[in-house]
């Protein structure tokens, strides 16, 4: 039987939660308030920054200096070309390992588990090498290659948890009325895993959204995401804090919108098969 919750353990776990929440959210909403402050008001007192005027002067700035829709556009081309092309192989894999188990199966997913606990430095220069002879640095192509590769653990790690939840039977008897492999992965198995899917193909754009590391070492102009586009506005001679918050809402904003619309999928992926 569950224990009642007393008003006061209610009042101080919902205290507690948005007191998480609001200072997770502060460095985002700090980051809008300074986008719209010149460079003077920027860098003042926090008391000052609130009370000074509002202007659109950095976002003016950063649309003459750059071109945010080839940015933009790039990243929705990276992160969506990495992802499916991430489940287009994991699927396959996961529903192998989840209906198929090996005796090595737990082994090869440790495996693919600890390759994300790699310091991506440490195979930079030979992919650099590899993009550079095979005249891939600095495109699309390069790049969804990569993404797709670093995050290729974390896909078929979730769609193996989702897809373990559905019951073999369900597959048995698609296969006695006559099913090919085919026909159990697009019309029986990946039916069924929706949700799951969809939660892996957000969070996984999600993280190829905001990839840092390999767009800003294998990219210059083509092929540079938004995470490029932010980083110009850093330089030897210093921070414009405006500026830099104007560029870094610009880039956010796409994917908060996204998150924001598609939180109920996500948090039915996130939890399928959680609750028996």
């Amino acid at each position: 039987m569950a224990r009642a919750v007393t008003p006061r353990r209610k009042a101080l776990v919902t205290l507690l939660a948005w007191s998480i929440g609001l200072a997770l959210f502060f460095p985002i909403f700090w980051t809008v308030i300074l986008s719209f402050k010149t460079e003077g008001d920027a860098i003042a007192a926090p008391l000052k920054v609130l009370t000074s005027p509002f202007t659109l002067e950095s976002y003016g700035v950063v649309q003459e200096r750059s071109n945010y829709f080839l940015h933009f556009w790039n990243s929705v081309v990276i992160s969506l070309g990495s992802t499916l092309l991430a489940l287009l192989v994991a699927i396959p894999a996961a529903w192998a390992m989840a209906f198929v188990p090996g005796p090595k199966t737990k082994d090869l997913l440790m495996w693919m588990l600890s390759t994300k606990m790699m310091p991506a430095v440490g195979v930079l220069v030979p992919i650099y090498l590899i993009f550079r002879d095979l005249g891939l640095l600095d495109s699309r192509i390069g790049l969804v290659v990569v993404l797709m590769l670093m995050n290729l653990p974390i896909v078929i790690w979730m769609l193996y948890t989702y897809f373990r939840e559905i019951p073999g039977e369900i597959l048995e008897a698609a296969r006695m009325d006559g099913a090919t492999l085919k026909d159990e992965l697009i019309h029986v198995l990946t039916p069924m895993a929706v949700p799951g899917i969809a939660s892996t193909l957000l969070l996984n754009v999600i993280l190829a959204w905001n990839e840092a590391f390999w767009t800003l070492q294998l990219t210059t102009s083509k092929a540079a995401p938004l995470t490029t586009f932010i980083a110009g506005y850093s330089s030897p001679e210093g921070l414009f804090y405006a500026k830099l918050s104007a560029a870094s809402t610009l880039a956010i904003a796409p994917i908060l919108i996204l998150g924001w619309f598609s939180q109920k999928q996500l948090v039915r992926g996130l939890t399928f098969g959680a609750v028996k």
